[in-house]
């Protein structure tokens, strides 16, 4: 599938309930060939008004990651397990996820990271491991098929616990040196 066939088709998803109150999908963004994969939970109320993901303060707050780590959204590709938006923000329920992933398993087959970073307990939950503890697990690193996976705490959780920041900090700088060692910077 090519990169306008899945757009399409997930623009045009009725796989799951979410699709009833959804204003728009918010299919992802950024650079369609990036070393660097990041990918949240699901969209919220401003992502789901404006289309595109972690565009409230929580993704004002991701741009300030990413510029720690010399990257900006021109860099990497933003997407999210759910292409739309679970009602007040509540987490994607199993069901939802299911019906979604496998669009973001298409982006990953196109894009082909190096790269992958979760962004809170739910990607990590889904990618990495069912058992994923963020609080425990956050910064460490898998390799799957040649792929880096790691995770972060969620740009929420840090706005709403600012004393996660300091680890956030750290696991970022492990990020860049990944990066680095990888010669993915150019």
């Amino acid at each position: 599938m090519d990169w306008e066939l899945l757009e399409q088709t997930c623009m045009q998803c009725t796989k799951c309930k979410l699709c009833s109150g959804r204003q728009n999908v918010v299919f992802g963004v950024g650079n369609r060939e990036a070393d660097i994969m990041f990918i949240g939970e699901g969209p919220g109320e401003q992502e789901d008004i404006q289309g595109q993901p972690f565009v409230g303060p929580a993704g004002k707050l991701l741009d300030d990651m990413l510029s720690i780590i010399d990257l900006d959204r021109s860099k990497v590709y933003i997407a999210n397990i759910v292409k739309c938006r679970p009602p007040h923000n509540r987490d994607p329920q199993d069901d939802e996820q299911d019906a979604c992933i496998d669009y973001l398993r298409q982006q990953v087959l196109l894009i082909k990271p190096k790269i992958i970073v979760c962004l809170g307990r739910i990607a990590a939950r889904r990618i990495i491991d069912p058992e994923y503890r963020i609080t425990r697990d956050h910064g460490t690193w898998i390799n799957e098929k040649g792929v880096w996976i790691t995770a972060l705490y969620h740009p929420s959780a840090l706005l709403r616990d600012l004393s996660k920041r300091p680890e956030t900090f750290e696991d970022l700088l492990e990020i860049r040196d990944k990066m680095k060692r990888l010669d993915l910077y150019k």
